[in-house]
């Protein structure tokens, strides 16, 4: 069965380079969730079952890096410590292109390579495709983010309110429902497992992957840190939007740790911030910057002087921080529909 749309002659090409019978029996993609409760969204492009192993393929259109090969690897390890009495699993990578130092790492892993020629078709194309889809897009977390506010909804209201297409809104929803992390009753649905849900974002959206700079600063105390940096920013017209712990303290009242901030800066301001803010090592607290990602600044507001990214972000990128943040982000996600 295939699980992610691929074209037949993707299909095809692989099945015979893994020499499997055209009657390979298909494998529902239900399987990775009912038996095994992964807490990851992590799902093959492809599933043959044959022989008593299952063959889960990761498909690249383009070069193959380190990343998805540690994704694989990490699918198959939790496959084998949930579930070891189920079938045993062959990783497959099928990858147009792939660097010799990435296919030495997949072989030592034990990962099947397979290399797609370069004029066979791409996989099919969609609006969204739930097995590649994520979460954390921008036009999903709107989708996301609003059912956490509405708590139980129908799509079609969560598409209206957050002006996105039904089709989008439905997918999305469709995703989350194959994760076990929505259900839906009637038309209405509504978010059944946070926790699975926060950790898919966290491993998605890492907030370490958009951190461009940690700098020293001439300040005792982070919130007059982040207030004093947000005037004289504002000031000079150059747009901040603080995030992570900084904002969700203020919006939630819970204490937060006293030593760091955290903010988003577009990256040719930075050069300007660090000139201005750097202070001694040894006494002032501690700037974490961040390149936005998306339009970060635009749904920015104040709170107690200090302009903090939306509560929908600020929620994001919380649950990017991990378990280190996890209690605090739970606490957003209990007052977010009164934010």
């Amino acid at each position: 069965m295939i699980l992610q749309e691929q074209s037949p002659e993707v299909v095809e090409f692989i099945r015979n380079a893994l020499s499997l019978s055209p009657k390979s029996v298909p494998v529902a993609i239900g399987i990775l969730y009912d038996a095994v409760s992964m807490e990851l969204p992590i799902q093959p492009d492809i599933i043959f079952e044959e022989e008593g192993r299952l063959y889960f393929v990761e498909v690249k259109a383009k070069v193959a890096s380190i990343d998805t090969i540690a994704r694989m690897h990490l699918l198959r390890e939790l496959w084998h410590r949930r579930e070891p009495d189920r079938l045993p699993v062959v990783l497959v990578l099928a990858a147009r292109a792939i660097r010799p130092r990435e296919e030495q790492m997949a072989e030592e892993l034990g990962i099947r390579v397979v290399k797609l020629p370069w004029n066979l078709a791409a996989p099919l194309k969609s609006e969204f495709t739930p097995s590649k889809s994520r979460i954390t897009s921008e036009k999903s977390w709107k989708i996301v983010s609003r059912l956490l506010k509405e708590k139980s909804t129908s799509i079609r209201q969560l598409a209206l309110q957050e002006d996105v297409s039904y089709g989008w809104a439905h997918k999305t929803v469709t995703m989350l429902i194959d994760q076990n992390i929505v259900t839906r009753h009637d038309n209405y649905v509504q978010v059944r497992d946070v926790g699975k849900l926060l950790n898919g974002i966290a491993w998605e959206r890492p907030m370490k992957n958009l951190a461009i700079a940690e700098i020293p600063l001439g300040f005792r105390e982070s919130i007059p840190a982040a207030r004093d940096i947000s005037s004289m920013l504002s000031g000079q017209q150059v747009p901040c939007a603080f995030t992570g712990y900084t904002a969700g303290g203020l919006y939630t009242g819970y204490a937060v740790r006293q030593d760091a901030i955290y903010l988003y800066l577009e990256k040719k301001h930075l050069e300007a911030f660090d000139k201005c803010f750097r202070g001694p090592d040894e006494h002032g607290i501690r700037a974490w910057i961040y390149a936005p990602d998306r339009d970060v600044f635009s749904g920015a507001q104040e709170k107690e002087g200090v302009v903090v990214a939306s509560p929908a972000q600020t929620l994001l990128d919380l649950a990017g921080f991990g378990y280190s943040a996890m209690d605090l982000t739970k606490a957003m996600v209990e007052m977010y529909a009164t934010l």
